[in-house]
């Protein structure tokens, strides 16, 4: 059965930040609060973490996964990024948005799209998020709670438990954060194109 961690959303105790962080950097997988909603999270470098999650899930390596971080200047070392993509995404972020760009070689090739070689990356507005990715050094690999054949992300820390306790190994209960997705935007070649609209205002994006 997993740890579960209640954990401040405006003043994060650090002690459990650092003892899931500490969990994630030993492989394992946790689920922690975002600006949107509940995520599922491991380590960029762990395949058996990794692989968990699409288990958990129920993904093929179609599915565009995603680099959580603390800052642009951080994520961007993973990916693509021209100017026009960087001025769209210096401007919505911290928020409820994952953009997808054509990944760099820092980025393992099991995390990509098996055909479009990208990967996601999201800045969230969520301390606790943010604390983690702080305590990491490094962007967190994660993915939407929403188990096989749900419609909405997970909102219940105390149903999560109960429901998928034992496939995960820490469950971080940070109040409630939303069951709204991302609004998803690819940026490939600074084209951009809404995939997903989610709780992120996308109005930036439609064409006139």
């Amino acid at each position: 059965m997993s740890q579960f961690f209640q954990i401040h959303p405006d003043n994060p105790q650090h002690r459990l930040i650092k003892q899931a962080v500490d969990i994630v950097r030993q492989g394992g997988v946790i689920i922690y609060p975002t600006d949107s909603s509940y995520a599922l999270g491991c380590h960029i470098g762990d395949k058996h973490a990794m692989d968990r999650l699409r288990e958990i899930r129920r993904v093929d390596d179609r599915h565009n996964f995603t680099l959580v971080g603390r800052s642009l200047s951080e994520l961007s070392a993973y990916t693509k990024l021209g100017n026009q993509a960087h001025r769209w995404i210096k401007n919505l972020t911290p928020g409820p948005y994952t953009f997808i760009l054509t990944a760099t070689k820092l980025v393992p090739k099991r995390l990509m799209h098996a055909k479009r070689k990208t990967i996601g990356i999201r800045i969230p507005d969520n301390k606790i998020a943010l604390a983690l990715c702080e305590e990491l050094g490094e962007p967190l690999m994660s993915t939407t709670l929403i188990l096989p054949g749900d419609e909405a992300p997970m909102m219940d820390p105390y149903d999560m438990r109960d429901t998928i306790g034992h496939a995960v190994d820490c469950i971080i209960d940070g109040g409630y954060c939303g069951y709204e997705a991302t609004s998803v935007i690819s940026l490939e070649d600074d084209e951009p194109e809404v995939i997903r609209e989610g709780k992120g205002d996308v109005s930036l994006f439609e064409k006139t």
